[in-house]
């Protein structure tokens, strides 16, 4: 197990994963987390990275910074999605190598896999087809970086592992209606039409497509087990194991958040990869398992929401 006592790096701290990776290690009773904004650090400005672990010194790294969004931020943005990603994979793993940090955590994305990759998606089928062209640029980048970890295992030692979680949502998420991904982007929809009035809640695609869904305290959990348990080159797939489809879940936020309006589907928005559910064996033959259900999930993740309204803090 990781020392609990040591100094831990979480890059990307204030986003969605970021965040619960932080509520987690103090849970657990780590001592010295640290942090710092993109206001006081580029994570792209490898000259700034090298500088930043030279004065901290961390002892553990978990890499979930990045740039990120849903279908329409990916396919309208991809050049940004693309260099963004590669640049702070880049810099934050060599500067770890530079320095001896004791072990790495990256966290990758589902995205990885080929558009059509059989189902449930096991770790092995990386770069086994095309991939889904609205988001091709940010899964190019997450799979140099699963790619780089490897290559500096290979070589150097490094003890650099990658994690691949599936589609996430929780407390700290995206709730733009344009830039975010599907389930906040629901509730959100959802919200606002109950506060209008309106009869009908618009949903974006022909609801057939199948999404696997985590909830982002799960996600943080399995990342400390995998940093406690797991170093091995090849990386691991987070999730439930469970899929269901878009209109299942916008009946689900609708009966939560405002029940009985209709639903319009929007068939001029694109689905993406017709299904995506990870085969998690790999990760629950280690012993880890998700334990909070999607109704569960979804009910914290709306009251979360309507606080942050409240106090102006939620992103939209």
């Amino acid at each position: 197990m990781i020392d609990r006592q040591a100094p831990v790096f979480v890059a990307g701290h204030r986003g969605l994963v970021g965040s619960a990776v932080v509520r987690r290690l103090q849970v657990e009773g780590f001592t010295d987390v640290q942090t710092v904004g993109r206001e006081a650090l580029d994570l792209r400005d490898q000259s700034a990275v090298d500088a930043w672990f030279d004065a901290q010194r961390p002892h553990y790294v978990f890499l979930v910074a990045g740039t990120v969004g849903g279908i329409h931020a990916n396919s309208t943005r991809p050049a940004e999605f693309l260099y963004d990603n590669l640049m702070i994979h880049g810099t934050v793993v060599q500067a770890a190598h530079r320095i001896g940090v004791e072990k790495l955590l990256y966290l990758g994305s589902s995205c990885i896999y080929p558009r059509l990759a059989d189902q449930p998606i096991t770790e092995e089928a990386l770069l086994g087809g095309p991939l889904e062209p609205t988001n091709e640029g940010y899964a190019l980048a997450k799979i140099a970086g699963i790619k780089l970890c490897e290559t500096y295992r290979r070589q150097y030692g490094d003890d650099f592992i990658s994690a691949m979680p599936t589609n996430l949502y929780g407390p700290g998420d995206n709730f733009d209606l344009e830039g975010g991904h599907v389930l906040p982007a629901l509730i959100r929809r959802f919200h606002e039409a109950r506060k209008a009035g309106l009869t009908e809640v618009e949903v974006w695609g022909t609801g057939e497509a199948r999404r696997e869904f985590l909830h982002v305290d799960d996600l943080a959990d399995a990342c400390l087990f995998l940093m406690d348990h797991y170093s091995e080159a090849g990386h691991v797939n987070v999730g439930t194991g469970v899929d269901l489809t878009i209109r299942e879940l916008a009946e689900a936020v609708r009966d939560l958040v405002y029940p009985g309006v209709d639903l319009a589907f929007d068939i001029s928005r694109p689905d993406g990869v017709p299904r995506k559910v990870l085969d998690i064996s790999r990760l629950t033959g280690l012993g880890w398992t998700a334990s909070t259900g999607l109704i569960e999930g979804l009910a914290s993740t709306y009251e979360w929401f309507t606080a942050a309204l409240a106090d102006g803090t939620v992103r939209t």
